[in-house]
């Protein structure tokens, strides 16, 4: 059985995280260590939840990085 999860790379899960948290702004070429603390907690709550759902893989959730 295939699933058909909605994103499928991380830069569609950190494109879909921007879009829904247009209160932050991404900056450019910053890596994921270059954000707050609380962008980076809320990414991976965000991830997590993509997770629980189903939108995507657990194997996603485990490497995806902002």
């Amino acid at each position: 059985m295939k699933n058909n999860y909605l994103f499928t790379t991380q830069a569609e899960v950190r494109r879909a995280f921007w879009q829904d948290h247009p209160q932050y702004q991404r900056r450019g070429a910053k890596k994921q260590n270059d954000y707050c603390a609380d962008i980076r907690q809320l990414f991976v709550e965000y991830v997590d939840t993509l997770a629980r759902n189903g939108t995507i893989s657990e194997k996603l959730a485990a490497r995806a990085t902002l």
